[in-house]
């Protein structure tokens, strides 16, 4: 379900987990720059965004994401973690020109960042849901 990434920052490689209040994904700008946005929502944080740091591919063709008037993104990472049937942290890299799809979704001055996820009988995570992997 990617529960932490890797990517690039500075020169630094970073290792960034969705537990960390502070969590933060690169987003791939038009000029082909990177933004950092907040991935989603904790149990703990205020606001009226989405709790969690994922939206299921189906919910979006659903019109579940609608009223956060959503927009696709490629979050660029070179790698992404899920924990499998063990709990055992797993990474997965990326290819040159891949990227995870997120969604940016918005509701007045809030902004937040989800990561898109799609049924895939490779999961190894007990939801079988995995990052929607895009190219570019």
């Amino acid at each position: 379900m990617c529960g932490g990434v890797r990517f690039q920052a500075n020169g630094d490689e970073l290792k960034i987990y969705f537990p960390n209040p502070k969590a933060v994904l690169p987003v791939r700008t038009k000029n082909n720059g990177h933004e950092l946005v907040a991935w989603g929502r904790r149990e703990t944080q205020s606001g009226f965004m989405p709790r969690g740091g994922w939206a299921r591919l189906d919910s979006i063709h659903a019109g579940k994401w609608s009223q956060y008037s959503p927009i696709p993104v490629k979050i660029d990472v070179q790698a992404f973690m899920e924990k499998d049937l063990n709990n055992t942290s797993q990474w997965y890299e990326l290819q040159p020109g891949e990227f995870i799809q997120g969604l940016v979704a918005t509701l007045g001055q809030e902004c937040r960042l989800y990561v898109v996820t799609e049924l895939n009988p490779n999961s190894n995570h007990k939801s079988q849901r995995w990052p929607r992997v895009i190219k570019e």
